[in-house]
């Protein structure tokens, strides 16, 4: 089992390498990985990528690519390139694109000798529910879209998914213990869900049987973020 702090993604949703630098030199070390999303990584590119490796940390790269098969390889192999520890497509792009996501971070782990990334799909959207989803044309509830998007993405290859804690027991009985699961929407019970709909806390959500917990306004909104790091991580140790 992977030490609890190691388990732990904070999301680095900042606007600029500024702001990034500060919570990573307040907490380098006290998290396992800092995921870079569309905002910062728009405004810094693989600057901010590099900033993360040189001061030993590892890298979620969250942009969620969603294209065509081709554009998605390609994205793929240079992710890759970054020295990522992970990062994900839209499950929605299809059989296809995620089989051309994998080999693509295969063949250029192959050329450059760096480990291999863990490739993710994203199921649903966190801060989607049913109704949500009967709005663009999904009639099936979201546990039936989520399992079926996990069932494609580990039949396309991927290694895991990125899923609602109240979707991890559905998946895990679908593709099984050894299949990575990230789950964003986990608050401690005294935060806010802000617009997080499908929402657990950190001990619930290893309990249920996350590997990865991703949780980013709890620690960056807290009056002192290493302290709210700390108390996440003891209730992540006490599962």
């Amino acid at each position: 089992m992977k030490q609890a702090r190691n388990r732990l993604i904070f999301a680095l949703d900042v606007p600029d390498l500024y702001e990034a630098e500060r919570y990573l030199r307040i907490l380098r070390d006290r998290v396992g990985l800092f995921k870079v999303g569309k905002e910062l990584f728009t405004h810094a590119g693989p600057r901010v990528v590099e900033m993360i490796g040189e001061m030993g940390q590892r890298t979620f790269l969250d942009l969620k690519f969603h294209d065509i098969p081709n554009t998605v390889g390609g994205a793929s192999r240079e992710a890759t390139r970054l020295n990522v520890a992970m990062f994900n497509v839209h499950a929605m792009g299809g059989p296809e694109m995620m089989a051309a996501a994998a080999e693509g971070a295969r063949s250029a782990a192959g050329e450059t000798g760096m480990e291999k990334p863990a490739v993710l799909a994203v199921t649903v959207l966190t801060s989607l529910d049913s109704d949500a989803l009967k709005l663009v044309g999904i009639d099936t509830s979201v546990e039936e879209e989520v399992e079926r998007l996990a069932r494609l993405a580990q039949e396309a290859g991927l290694d895991g998914v990125v899923a609602s804690p109240r979707e991890i027991a559905l998946i895990r009985r679908a593709c099984g213990r050894d299949f990575i699961l990230v789950t964003p929407g986990v608050r401690p019970a005294e935060t806010a869900k802000h617009d997080q709909r499908r929402v657990m806390t950190p001990g619930e959500a290893l309990q249920a049987g996350a590997d990865y917990l991703v949780i980013g306004r709890p620690i960056r909104l807290a009056r002192d973020p290493v302290e709210a790091v700390e108390r996440i991580v003891e209730e992540m140790e006490g599962v």
